[in-house]
């Protein structure tokens, strides 16, 4: 079956204003520094089910590792205590000075307490601190129902729309 989804890809340009983290007593927000590609599959797997994040289900381990060498990815995990609760995996562009929000969820179980607006804060913090050019993240109609809308509230602007067949 053939569906018509729209597309977004969304920029912020300006990090002056103060980013309030205010982290849900509890939580933690860290930095993957052993690059666990287990995490990002297992996130990858689980959190995209409900949004048809399909690519990268054929990757082997090999390619998940092959992924993670990358010297300008990071993967930031929020626990609930030693609860794995969502990620966000973003990428700085040297040679264009800009960091890509790749990809960014919360397990199912967490939904709906907000926690994805306190990640998208933690990403925009992180990201300004290389002092880029611009942050950028595309998101689509198949996307949590408030993702656009979560971007947008953080100061992200459209840069460009389009509409695609998706197979599903």
């Amino acid at each position: 079956m053939v569906t018509r989804v729209k597309r977004y890809f969304l920029e912020i340009k300006n990090f002056s204003n103060p980013i309030e983290l205010n982290i849900p007593k509890n939580y933690q927000i860290i930095l993957d520094d052993k690059k666990d590609f287990k995490l990002n599959k297992f996130f990858y797997k689980q959190i995209g089910e409900d949004h048809y994040w399909r690519d990268r289900l054929v990757w082997s381990d090999k390619e998940w590792l092959q992924y993670l060498k990358n010297k300008n990815l990071e993967t930031h995990i929020i626990k609930k205590e030693q609860d794995l609760v969502g990620f966000y995996e973003q990428e700085y562009h040297p040679e264009s000075n800009e960091v890509e929000l790749i990809n960014m969820g919360i397990l199912k179980e967490f939904r709906g307490l907000k926690l994805g607006s306190k990640l998208l804060n933690h990403a925009i913090a992180s990201a300004s601190r290389k002092n880029p050019n611009r942050m950028w993240v595309h998101t689509c109609s198949l996307d949590h129902k408030h993702a656009l809308q979560n971007y947008r509230s953080k100061g992200f602007e459209i840069f460009k729309e389009e509409e695609i067949d998706f197979v599903a």
